[in-house]
């Protein structure tokens, strides 16, 4: 049976002390509300370096969670996806639309206005 002369180590591994990775710094957790009352708790630093973000997105639904448990922020409303005809349907009305495939019709079949 072919073998190891390191059996059960790979590259890079070896005693993780606190000497190597170096002193573990302070942290502190931040309390986070979304619209549905989910509670998220996201850790920080106490150094100082960090902003504390004024909303956080909720791990659970996705909202938006806010610091502020009486007034969360309102989850954003997506607007459905709109095709060309809805577009067009903006810019045009239906006397221009009967208008324009008139002239279209008539352009195919090759009469002269």
């Amino acid at each position: 049976m072919a073998g190891s002369a390191i059996r059960g180590s790979r590259v890079g591994a070896g005693p993780m002390g606190e000497a190597e990775r170096g002193e573990a710094i302070g942290r502190f957790r931040v309390s986070y509300w979304c619209a549905n009352g989910h509670e998220t708790r996201p850790s920080f630093a106490e150094d100082g370096t960090v902003q504390i973000p004024a909303e956080w997105d909720c791990p659970r639904c996705g909202y938006p969670a806010g610091l502020d448990k009486n007034s969360p922020p309102l989850p954003v409303k997506n607007e459905p996806y709109k095709t060309h005809l809805a577009y067009v349907k903006e810019r045009r009305s239906e006397a221009e639309a009967v208008k324009i495939l008139g002239d279209a019709l008539a352009a195919l079949r090759g009469e002269d206005e």
